[in-house]
């Protein structure tokens, strides 16, 4: 079957730089004459009639530079047209502005660009699947969990801060057990060193105890050890007293919203037909299968090697003459994708087929992350054969390292 954003089978390249209040549209026909270059507002209405005087030009295909967010009308609206629809890496396109005269940075220019590399380089383009309903609110849960997380982290090293300049000790012992809600209730009751020691040592401990059972005591002699370790006060130590509360609260409200969006999360990935596939893999659970989902799923991948590229797991080899010759892991592809393989992989140590594999890497003088890395790049092989083929992962007799 050919390729609809084949350019043999393509009449008219439209490049559309999107953008929040209006896009730009630029239009080449197979020979590279333009058809059309203009601004237009982000609108269905506007969309359509772009389209629809492009149409007895031939067969279109639609590309942009990004396929979400601001990019995500245009996408359906050429979808709903039945128009094939494609999109151009930004750093693909990026290179690509290079082979081109000048330096402006226009929306017309970006727009010409797209359309001349859909033209002449479709091997710069990446289809878009059509997302089913699923699909499209993982992506966007997926996204608010992402900031979310951003979020927690911000708010937590705030709040280490904060306690790191009032009292370094007191911070020492609290800061590592942020995430632990015994903590955050006792910075909530007791948001200062002169806070905690206004009352009996037992007031607050057994105040611990109450939300940690194991945890309580022994962090309860380490806070006051640390109380013992500092007697000046330092300057601003009364306005952190206002400031804490108020960041334990954000930290502890983020965190809520985080778990709550966890559980719907974890819905729409046992939705998914594909859900009992992805999770038969070792290593994989609710948030990995959701990032495979959004991630691998909804894109086409000819092979295990073009994943493992789009993931950056696949080495770079940079020889030049006799003084540069090696193998160096990639910095580009997809981050979000990456880190979760990497994270997948380490969760997998606990399979005897990955840690059998695991070891001999590690026995053939990798480190612990370069055989890691490696362990991820040869499961891309696993999941993308169980995803072309609809099959459950089947383990087969590790070999000894």
């Amino acid at each position: 079957m050919q390729d609809p954003t084949h350019p043999q089978s393509i009449d008219v390249f439209i490049g559309v730089d999107v953008g929040k209040g209006q896009h730009h549209a630029v239009a080449l026909d197979r020979g590279g004459k333009r058809l059309l270059d203009r601004a237009l507002p982000n609108s269905e209405a506007r969309l359509k009639a772009l389209i629809e005087e492009l149409r007895p030009h031939g067969t279109l295909l639609f590309v942009v530079d990004q396929p979400a967010s601001i990019g995500a009308l245009p996408i359906a609206v050429a979808r709903a047209e039945g128009i094939a629809v494609a999109y151009l890496p930004g750093l693909a396109m990026r290179r690509i502005a290079d082979l081109h005269a000048g330096e402006a940075k226009t929306d017309a220019r970006d727009a010409a660009i797209i359309a001349e590399a859909a033209r002449s380089m479709p091997h710069a383009l990446r289809t878009l699947r059509l997302a089913d309903d699923t699909l499209a609110e993982l992506m966007l849960l997926c996204g608010f969990d992402d900031d979310l997380a951003a979020q927690i982290t911000q708010v937590s090293n705030r709040l280490r801060g904060l306690l790191t300049q009032v009292h370094p000790a007191l911070e020492r012992v609290l800061g590592p057990h942020l995430d632990h809600p015994a903590v955050l209730d006792l910075l909530q009751k007791y948001p200062t060193p002169n806070a905690l020691l206004a009352v009996t040592p037992q007031r607050w401990a057994s105040r611990l105890k109450k939300l940690a059972p194991r945890l309580g005591d022994r962090l309860a002699a380490d806070i006051r050890q640390a109380l013992n370790e500092q007697h000046v006060v330092v300057p601003g130590t009364e306005a952190a007293g206002l400031v804490v509360p108020r960041l334990v609260q954000q930290l502890s409200t983020l965190r809520t919203q985080r778990e709550e969006l966890a559980r719907e999360v974890e819905v729409r990935v046992h939705a998914h037909p594909l859900c009992p596939v992805l999770m038969s893999l070792p290593g994989v659970g609710i948030r990995t299968a959701a990032r495979l989902l959004t991630e691998v799923v909804s894109r086409d991948f000819h092979s295990a090697a073009h994943l493992a590229a789009y993931a950056g797991l696949s080495p770079v080899t940079r020889r030049s003459g006799s003084s540069i010759r090696g193998e160096h892991p990639s910095r580009r592809g997809n981050k979000v994708l990456k880190r979760a393989l990497f994270l997948s992989a380490f969760a997998a140590l606990r399979d005897p087929v990955s840690r059998a594999y695991y070891e001999r890497k590690v026995s053939q003088g990798k480190r612990h992350n370069q055989a890691l890395i490696a362990l991820a790049r040869r499961r891309c092989d696993v999941l993308f054969a169980m995803l072309r083929d609809g099959t459950f992962y089947h383990p087969v007799t590790p070999k000894a390292a």
